[in-house]
């Protein structure tokens, strides 16, 4: 019985230090709102990001709702150089120039291949299909990263297997923390990162239950702390 558990215990902290290499370059600002070190510089729906942080190269914004497309959270970090890539809606919001992009469309950025994943309601009426929101599949520094955006679990997501997805948890507008582990098992993803909780909706109550649901699946669940 102590070798099983030794074995037991090897695995899990085997588990943790590949989790633990895969998000070393992930940074939370609440909400939907990430960036990914790089290089390139990466951020994901900025929102409410506090002053002094490293500038863009590359921002991807899901959907034009205030949450996920700030224009002031923009600025803070666009330079010159930085590419700013959205739906078409979001054209409405930012300064020009926008590459614009829709579900199922792919961009090469910087090198970096951008593709663009749908990202809607089924059975709510805040984020339509026909509205043409996205989640966005990214490799950065050898890590393949899906935020999947504003979504409840959809058809889309099944089998695309990236090395870190990140997944809205707190219900009303997005997929509660039950319908997020329905996904990330579906998605086969090696960590699940909880996002879109503590700002507008839902709490940290429902992250951990993203991750209690996903105990014994094989993906590990990291809650990453607020920055």
């Amino acid at each position: 019985m102590k070798r099983l558990a030794v074995v037991a215990l090897l695995a899990l902290t085997a588990a943790g230090a590949a989790a633990a290499d895969l998000t070393a370059g992930l940074h939370w600002f609440g909400q939907s709102a990430f960036r990914i070190d790089g290089p390139p510089v990466v951020y994901l729906d900025p929102f409410r990001l506090p002053d002094g942080f490293p500038k863009a190269d590359i921002i991807l914004i899901t959907h034009a709702h205030f949450d996920h497309c700030s224009p002031a959270d923009v600025a803070k970090i666009r330079t010159a150089t930085t590419v700013v890539v959205g739906p078409r809606e979001v054209m409405a919001k930012l300064p020009p120039p926008v590459v614009v992009i829709a579900p199922g469309e792919t961009r090469e950025v910087m090198g970096v291949t951008v593709r663009a994943v749908p990202a809607y309601n089924i059975g709510k009426p805040y984020h339509p299909k026909q509205a043409g929101n996205v989640g966005y599949l990214v490799t950065v520094g050898g890590v393949t990263y899906y935020h999947a955006g504003d979504t409840d679990f959809i058809p889309e997501m099944a089998g695309l297997a990236p090395d870190v997805a990140l997944l809205p948890v707190g219900g009303t507008y997005t997929m509660d923390a039950a319908e997020a582990a329905r996904a990330a098992r579906a998605i086969r993803p090696k960590v699940a990162v909880p996002m879109h909780y503590g700002s507008v909706v839902g709490s940290e109550a429902d992250a951990r239950r993203f991750a209690a649901l996903l105990a014994g699946s094989g993906i590990a669940a990291v809650i990453m702390p607020k920055e």
